[in-house]
């Protein structure tokens, strides 16, 4: 573990991997800093791991869900914690999934920091282990991103996701079985990917490109879309006195769902309720400059559309309206 975490070291670390605990020297060019953590795991999406055989990219997974949840208040991350847990240890596969880990950490520009490594005979089936990580960001109290400043006629912009990301793999997998399809079958409209390419595809990290936006342009709101999708995870971030009114269809919406929607039988607003639906990170910012922001984020090689508009909220109704008419 040691050369993977030693390829994430940043400024601010102090000492090396192996002591009882981790040193991080916080930057004196923050004037009024604040600390923003995060943690989380991969849930079932690990069974599909087992089930399917591939075990690099769910470290990465593991990193995404909570630095990705950080910056949603413009944390830059600092350091990331692993926890990796299994009945019997298998070098080769834990080797495996805490350099996916690093791989993510690489990708945030954080400090893959320390960790643990526990054996628990009898507490996992062979072959099976269980995955948590901590993040830990700082951000200028002045520059937290909290949605207060989001104003009636400002535009919400979506960053692609790369699939499903990290939630819903309790229903997937069921869906997967009543489907028949094998580990190495082609994904259907996927190109010739297979089923374990698509389904085990790592969460997008999105900090590079917001960090770069955040530098230069007014975003007044973020939001992760995680469990809960669209419906729960956009009105976290909303004053109380405006909605989001979403257009279905005005993004590229990947196989994996147009797939979930057919085979599982799902309407598509059960879709955003329970999958990111394609859109893995939203910014609000002012109509002016989403041309600007678009641009910017496929300069990074990465996919993002216009996909709705911030209205005056109408009484006490769901904060997230989407319009399905293109449906």
């Amino acid at each position: 573990i040691k050369p993977a975490a030693k390829r994430t070291l940043i400024p601010g670390v102090l000492g090396s991997i192996g002591g009882f605990g981790a040193l991080f020297e916080v930057s004196r060019e923050y004037h009024n800093p604040v600390l923003v953590t995060g943690t989380d795991g991969v849930g079932t999406k690990l069974m599909l791991a087992f089930q399917l055989g591939r075990h690099d990219t769910v470290g990465q997974d593991l990193v995404a869900m909570s630095v990705n949840d950080i910056l949603v208040q413009g944390a830059t991350p600092l350091f990331f914690l692993d926890y990796f847990a299994t009945g019997k240890l298998d070098v080769d596969t834990a080797h495996t999934v805490i350099s996916g880990v690093a791989e993510g950490c690489r990708q945030s520009a954080c400090a893959l920091l320390g960790g643990e490594t526990a054996e628990m005979p009898d507490m996992y089936g062979d072959g099976e282990y269980d995955l948590a990580g901590f993040c830990v960001g700082i951000v200028d109290n002045a520059k937290l991103v909290d949605g207060s400043g989001i104003r009636v006629g400002d535009k919400i912009v979506g960053l692609a996701s790369t699939g499903l990301h990290s939630n819903g793999f309790s229903l997937a997998r069921k869906i997967l079985d009543k489907s028949g399809l094998g580990p190495d079958d082609p994904f259907p409209g996927a190109g010739g990917a297979t089923v374990r390419d698509v389904l085990l595809a790592p969460t997008q990290i999105y900090v590079e490109v917001v960090r770069s936006l955040l530098r230069d342009l007014d975003v007044r709101g973020m939001a992760h879309i995680t469990g809960g999708g669209f419906y729960d995870n956009i009105p976290r971030v909303l004053p109380n006195q405006v909605e989001a009114h979403i257009d279905f269809g005005s993004w590229e919406m990947p196989p994996v769902f147009k797939w979930l929607h057919e085979v599982g039988e799902l309407s598509w607003p059960e879709i955003l309720q329970i999958f990111n639906g394609g859109i893995g990170y939203v910014l609000v910012l002012p109509e002016e400059q989403v041309e600007e922001t678009i641009n910017r984020i496929q300069a990074f090689g990465m996919s993002a559309w216009s996909i709705g508009t911030i209205a005056r909220r109408n009484g006490d109704g769901e904060q997230v309206v989407v319009n399905f008419d293109k449906a």
